[in-house]
């Protein structure tokens, strides 16, 4: 193995495990197996108690479809002895690695193949080119059902690859072990990979490199051990008879459900999904050009023509994402990889395969600063996560003071909002002893509405993590502020900056339920029915749940009229003070961004284009009386 090779080796787990570093938190799509993944580490596998199912989170949070815990309990199983020696604390990480890992071998694996079918070249121009996109490496340790799937897929492609020298028997063999593998991966985890297994089949019969007979044998036994593994698994977890992917499908595709989150056009993966998972524009042209190679020509055919005709037949269904159709990137990049290495290898024939040469080097490096700058931007779509985070600390800080009773058992409970447990929270973040005196309780209420607009469901709360600030009802404290990515902003000299933007809305919502509640209870103290306190005491009357629904308009905007002016005063004065406290606590933990961005508005004379920070999630503490 040459110097290169050496170096190579490392990059693509490296690339994998710095993703999972600076991205650490999930979205609602990975939810089921990451949090299925703590449940089966947690509370291990019930056997002969399954009363303790209910303890895990899917027993609360079914979801639309029922998902496969087979991919979960792999995870589980290997993550749950390297938890015990490095700690709790990094069990999340521990666990997404190692789907990172095993991802990351299968694509060196997959590199491997294309160097003995096609020549060393091939294997190392798959590299750069494969560690240079972001999509899928970004995706590699993300615990989505089609992430487990990508591996199986991908390594089945291998199977696929010519291999100079072997006999007919050891061909087939190989064939049904691809056959075997795309099955196992549709079965288990995606039902869609039934059509790539249709594609990759039909490319092969019409080639005649496959023969009827053995394809379908191959395909019957592999279906059945498929279904050995999943349906009992599921079953159990479940607890009722289950193939969870005959359901997902029914759903999905027989029903229509999957409309429901939207539609795209026919063209969409074709004009939108496969140049963005592909990222370097080089490739779009590297694989038509692979094409018209005659030395080449044959190899990329077998490549391409699946992938393409999977991701067409795939376009028939309505709702379109790109994760969807990910298991196609290998195949295609290493088409592109064929082009690639026959210009390199005549670099120094001509002065076109010279300067063609220096284009492709410069892609490469070109792919690798688009798709960091990719990963920063995407690092700031997870504010849920990052908001527990803060409110860990927040609470450390607050309640483990030298003026606190440190040596008091105490517990808090917290409720996180919709968007709080969509873009980040999971099991693992949720620590219920942050020290031996200080416990955590968590509430993930959503529904029914009215349980929210219950002034007594809010004061069992002690904090909350909220979009909306306004729907807490009662009187909080907003402690912290985390922000997300809303886009991109182009500021030219003069303008201003999204930072810091919506604060008087931020302060209309956070005292939505103060004035009526102040005024009411005003009134009764005039007429004796209260004792004049203030604070959570006996008398303080706080709104109902008919006159908080009528006062949510003024999350809008829309502001209640005061009719004295020393309540206008003192809400003036109140504004101020918390635009002070948010501004300062916002630069301290948005620094960085603020100066890279003011550091390229002084080299650029005032212009900057870049992502736009917007308030997501506001930290809020209840306000005790006499606290």
């Amino acid at each position: 193995m040459k110097a290169i090779d050496v170096a190579l080796l490392p990059v693509i787990p490296a690339i994998i495990l710095l993703h999972l570093l600076v991205a650490p938190y999930t979205k609602v799509e990975e939810s089921f197996n990451i949090q299925a993944a703590h449940d089966i580490i947690t509370y291990g596998v019930p056997l002969r108690n399954t009363t303790l199912l209910q303890s895990y989170d899917h027993s609360t949070f079914p979801g639309a479809v029922p998902r496969t815990f087979v991919g979960a309990l792999a995870l589980a199983g290997y993550a749950g002895g390297v938890i015990k020696v490095v700690g709790n604390q990094y069990a999340q990480l521990i666990v997404r690695g190692l789907l990172g890992l095993f991802n990351a071998v299968i694509l060196y694996n997959y590199a491997s193949g294309l160097r003995k079918a096609f020549g060393r070249d091939v294997g190392r121009w798959y590299i750069l080119f494969q560690a240079s996109q972001f999509h899928v490496l970004f995706y590699a340790s993300r615990t989505l059902p089609n992430m487990f799937a990508f591996g199986l897929t991908t390594l089945a492609f291998k199977q696929f690859l010519p291999v100079p020298g072997r006999d007919a028997a050891a061909i087939q063999m190989k064939q049904q072990y691809g056959i075997f593998l795309f099955v196992l991966s549709g079965v288990i985890f995606r039902s869609e990979i039934a059509l790539l297994l249709f594609a990759q089949l039909s490319v092969l019969l019409l080639q005649s490199q496959i023969s009827l007979q053995p394809t379908i044998t191959a395909g019957i036994l592999s279906a059945i051990v498929a279904l050995g593994i999943s349906v009992p698994i599921d079953s159990f977890f479940w607890q009722k008879p289950i193939w969870p992917e005959l359901a997902g499908f029914y759903y999905n595709a027989i029903q229509g459900k999957s409309a429901d989150w939207g539609t795209s056009p026919l063209t969409y993966y074709f004009t939108n999904s496969l140049p963005r998972l592909l990222l370097n524009p080089l490739i779009l042209l590297l694989i038509p050009l692979a094409f018209t190679l005659p030395s080449i020509r044959y190899a990329a055919r077998g490549l391409v023509i699946p992938s393409l005709l999977f991701v067409t037949i795939y376009s028939l269904q309505p709702h379109k994402e790109a994760r969807f159709i990910i298991y196609a990137v290998p195949p295609l990049t290493a088409a592109a990889s064929l082009s690639a290495s026959y210009i390199w290898t005549r670099r120094s024939k001509s002065i076109v395969y010279g300067l063609s040469s220096l284009i492709l080097v410069g892609s490469i490096t070109a792919s690798f600063l688009i798709s960091t700058a990719m990963l920063l931007i995407s690092s700031l779509n997870y504010p849920g996560g990052d908001a527990l985070t803060q409110l860990h600390s927040i609470i450390k800080t607050h309640h483990t003071a030298p003026s606190s009773s440190s040596n008091t058992n105490t517990t808090l409970t917290i409720h996180l909002d919709v968007l709080s447990c969509m873009t980040g929270i999971t099991h693992f973040q949720q620590t219920t002893h942050l020290t031996p005196h200080l416990h955590l309780a968590y509430d993930k209420t959503e529904s029914p509405p009215e349980v929210l607009l219950d002034p007594e469901f809010w004061n069992t709360f002690d904090y909350a993590l909220m979009e909306e600030p306004g729907r807490a009802i009662g009187k909080w404290d907003v402690v912290g502020t985390v922000f997300a990515y809303a886009g991109m902003e182009l500021l030219r000299p003069g303008d201003g900056t999204s930072f810091g933007e919506g604060l008087e809305r931020v302060y209309a919502a956070n005292n939505i339920t103060k004035l009526k509640s102040k005024s009411k209870s005003d009134s009764k103290t005039e007429e004796g029915d209260v004792d004049g306190k203030d604070g959570e005491g006996e008398g303080q009357q706080v709104p109902s749940s008919e006159e908080v629904q009528e006062e949510a308009h003024i999350l809008e905007g829309q502001k209640e009229h005061v009719p004295w002016d020393e309540e206008r005063e003192r809400e003036k004065r109140e504004m101020s003070d918390l635009k002070t406290r948010l501004m300062l606590e916002e630069m301290g933990r948005f620094g960085t961004f603020r100066l890279v961005r003011d550091a390229v508005r002084i080299v650029t004379g005032g212009y900057w284009f870049g992502p736009r920070m917007e308030p997501r999630i506001r930290i809020l503490r209840r306000v005790v009386a006499g606290g």
